[in-house]
């Protein structure tokens, strides 16, 4: 699904045979950088060592996030980079992450933009500085207005509209999108298109993507006031789990489907407590991110002159294929 040959090229050395089985804190610094594991003690490239920073918008205990961690690991050490990651679900925490990698001169940078406005004058600093920046994840529509050099990640309007069209074919009527962070571009293009994909009755509830309690009682709130919601869509591994318990507590007949995917929701699907998921391989991100700066570092490579996204999702991941990712989700690499 990559709309550029380089992809593939770049992705064999680390999912060989995974792509596409057919069918997403602290205070005001934000999380503190962490090198540990992420920082690669001998790497194999032949070339000088060089420093990336990974600034995303994680929420804490989010496990989307550790496969994007381990695949930018990944390539860290292949390319003998130094990986310095942070994060913070605050746009402004997140903003003064990126600015605290720019006065430590690193050699590049990689975020998310899941609040774009939040970010403009920081990725302006950056390019300033002659410090590169690549976006992945989140942003598709507003990376290169940002002027980043490339983009990883799904069309989240796309896959959207993608997922419609499988409710559709599951006979599906009415459909609950469960959004865990207001005003997030990904999450709420993933629901619009989504809206537009399906022929039935969509409805939108907003709950706090950090208290999982208060998410499983909106959840299960919802089902009781209206036995006509057949379907729960929500926009992370870790939230369908929660809504697998909503519907046993509101003894409501409905399926649960996601987006993402963890090991503990390849479980699931296989067991029929959740319907499918839609896979962007997070891993693929974070190993094409730091890749992509590392190769433009070293000989002025970018995917496609900057001029279109690398695509990496959606897939659809089913009871029909699960058992052909469940391998790569073991070794956390899906």
């Amino acid at each position: 699904m990559y709309r550029h040959h380089r992809a593939a090229a770049l992705t064999a050395t680390v999912l060989a045979g995974a792509l596409f089985a057919a069918g997403c804190s602290s205070s005001s610094g934000g999380k503190k950088s962490e090198e540990g594991s992420d920082t690669a003690a001998a790497g194999k490239a032949n070339t000088p060592r060089m420093t990336v920073a990974m600034i995303t918008h994680a929420a804490p205990g989010d496990t989307f996030w550790d496969l994007i961690r381990k695949g930018a690991t990944a390539a860290a050490a292949k390319d003998n980079v130094k990986l310095v990651y942070s994060s913070d679900p605050n746009a402004g925490n997140q903003a003064n992450l990126v600015q605290n990698a720019i006065d430590q001169k690193v050699d590049g940078i990689a975020l998310t933009a899941a609040k774009p406005g939040a970010m403009k004058a920081v990725v302006a600093k950056a390019k300033a500085a002659g410090i590169p920046v690549v976006g992945f994840n989140s942003g598709l529509d507003d990376w290169k207005k940002l002027g980043m050099l490339e983009y990883f990640g799904q069309d989240e309007n796309i896959a959207g509209r993608a997922f419609g069209e499988r409710l559709n074919q599951e006979g599906a009527k009415h459909a609950l999108c469960v959004v865990q962070e207001q005003g997030q571009v990904a999450l709420e293009a993933r629901c619009a298109g989504l809206e537009q994909g399906f022929k039935g009755k969509t409805d939108n509830v907003y709950v706090n993507g950090t208290d999982m309690p208060s998410v499983k009682a909106r959840i299960t709130a919802k089902l009781q006031q209206d036995s006509s919601i057949d379907r729960v869509v929500t926009l992370g591994a870790p939230f369908a789990m929660t809504a697998t318990q909503s519907v046993s507590d509101a003894s409501s007949k409905a399926k649960v489907a996601t987006f993402d995917l963890n090991k503990e929701l390849v479980g699931a699907i296989k067991d029929g407590k959740v319907e499918f998921a839609v896979d962007q391989q997070p891993y693929l991100q974070g190993y094409l991110a730091v890749d992509a700066l590392w190769l433009y570092k070293t000989n002025g490579n970018f995917s496609g002159g900057g001029t279109a996204p690398v695509l990496t999702g959606p897939a659809f991941v089913t009871k029909d294929n699960v058992d052909a990712i469940s391998k790569f989700a073991a070794k956390g690499t899906r």
